[in-house]
């Protein structure tokens, strides 16, 4: 099979684009408003993008209220998602008003980060506390301006619950980050396995 993006005639029920762009991480994004309203909410276009300095980037099709708030604010939290909470990451991403407190609706405890006035997830195994560095909207071949907005931060602040590190490392055994497979599939990494780069 082989078909053009333009035209997207895959014959298939569902685009498989984001099945084969997988396993994506979840930026689960801890915002606070303008008017000192939280927001909480998960995001599959998400990931790190460089070490040094530490920076991630999420996205979304739209301007959604995590982009609203950590434009506004200048800030934000990413929350790790793990098996244990990913009940209530998916009740968080339920379309609601602006200003409804989804950490509330999640059952989730809703802490203030030590360097950013941005909500996270007390219950998350880890959290990295951001400041936007830049916003930026994708253009396409054409050099039209997308729909997408994305909103790149500086980790300033690492948080991590000490119950998943084990010999100096995180435990990802322990820990089970769970990652977003495209259409409503999920994948959880409990099945962990180690390989070194070759020597050549």
């Amino acid at each position: 099979m082989f078909y053009t993006t333009d035209t997207n005639k895959h014959g298939l029920a569902h685009d498989p684009f984001k099945a084969i762009v997988a396993p994506r991480p979840i930026g689960w994004i801890g915002s606070r408003g303008m008017d000192g309203s939280v927001n909480l909410a998960p995001y599959s276009f998400f990931n790190a993008i460089s070490d040094r300095p530490k920076l991630v980037m999420f996205s979304s099709a739209g301007y959604k209220h995590s982009q609203r708030n950590a434009v506004e604010t200048g800030e934000f939290t990413c929350n790790f998602v793990s098996r244990h909470l990913v009940e209530k990451m998916n009740v968080s991403s339920a379309a609601v008003g602006y200003g409804v407190d989804e950490f509330a609706l999640a059952g989730l405890t809703a802490k203030t980060g030590e360097l950013v006035d941005a909500p996270y997830v007390a219950e998350a195994f880890a959290v990295l506390e951001c400041r936007v560095t830049e916003t930026l909207v994708p253009k396409s071949l054409t050099g039209d301006a997308s729909e997408n907005i994305m909103v790149f931060g500086q980790v300033v602040g690492i948080r991590i619950d000490e119950t998943i590190i084990r010999d100096g490392r995180l435990d990802m055994a322990i820990a089970r980050p769970v990652a977003r497979m495209g259409y409503m599939d999920y994948s959880e990494g409990s099945d962990v396995f180690e390989m070194f780069r070759p020597q050549i």
